[in-house]
């Protein structure tokens, strides 16, 4: 078991550079980590890493272990997913990833009543607007928005949601109600910035039988959604964000829906797993509660069965 424990702690610094970030995912500390890599060491007889006050890197003879090491890992966690799915009933710790807004307006909401239906299952939440390596830093599951490019995770597209522009009652009281996205042109905004990439959020409108993009000049850029939104509720302008985060707001009349008639459907959420995560009941049945609340939210914002 010592021996597994590290494996396990030189696995993950290898992949994730750090002994902080490799304690992070272990929800252990970065002196056990590092610990456990120096017992490693010892035992081997060899320098798996070589350590600088600001870096971590692989030796020639750790990049080699670290492949295997990972391969061993793989599978033995493939046994352990294995014997959960013979259990059959959800288990275990569930280790989710997502973005802030997600995580805080949709999943963290439904926990409590997924966590009741499953007792025995225990929930590990990470929110960042980063991308993350969620092979490397043992997640579960996860929740993305934007095209999916890592072919060695599954993933199962959610059910659609809907991008549109908001505003605060006394904001519109005072400098009117834009009909057309022309309009914007004279009135305050506030934008998003991803900061994954650093790029502007560009505000899509359907018009008519085509969907188009402006990026309309704001005096505020911020970089989450909840910052924007919160924005907007104090009177800042106009706000373009997901009507699942502006959906609390509406509904204590602290936020209404600007140019309605132009909002965007996007069917670009995804949920994401790990091959080895394939049997384990727990991800089955949080990755089906998930598709659920989307369709439910959905349905109730259109009227129209998803």
């Amino acid at each position: 078991m010592e021996r597994l424990t590290g494996l396990i702690a030189f696995a993950r610094a290898g992949s994730m550079g750090s002994y902080t970030a490799a304690a992070r995912s272990l929800s252990i500390s970065p002196s056990a980590v590092s610990k456990s890599v120096q017992r490693l060491e010892q035992r081997l007889g060899v320098s798996l890493f070589t350590r600088t006050t600001r870096s971590l890197t692989l030796t020639p003879e750790g990049r080699e272990l670290h492949q295997r090491a990972l391969k061993l890992l793989h599978d033995a966690e493939a046994i352990e997913q294995a014997a959960r799915a013979a259990r059959s009933e959800p288990s275990g710790t569930l280790r989710i990833a997502a973005s802030l807004p997600i995580g805080v307006h949709v999943i963290a909401p439904a926990l409590p009543e997924f966590l009741k239906l499953h007792p025995k299952v225990t929930v590990d939440l990470r929110l960042n607007d980063q991308m993350i390596d969620i092979i490397a830093q043992g997640i579960d599951v996860a929740v993305r928005i934007g095209d999916v490019a890592d072919s060695q995770l599954l993933s199962r597209r959610l059910a659609a949601h809907r991008i549109c522009a908001f505003a605060s009652p006394a904001y519109l009281a005072a400098r009117g109600t834009p009909t057309h996205p022309d309009e914007l042109a004279g009135h305050d905004t506030v934008s998003l910035r991803y900061q994954s990439t650093g790029q502007v959020f560009r505000w899509p409108f359907r018009i008519r039988e085509r969907t188009i993009e402006i990026a309309p000049p704001s005096g505020l850029v911020v970089d989450a959604s909840d910052a924007l939104v919160a924005s907007l509720v104090a009177g800042g302008g106009i706000g373009m964000v997901a009507t699942f985060v502006a959906a609390p707001y509406v509904a204590r009349r602290e936020l209404v829906p600007v140019l309605s008639p132009f909002a965007v459907e996007r069917d670009n959420m995804t949920a994401l797993w790990p091959e080895s995560r394939r049997a384990n009941p727990a991800v089955r049945a949080f990755i089906a509660r998930l598709q659920e609340i989307f369709q439910e939210r959905m349905t109730a914002e259109t009227g129209v069965p998803v």
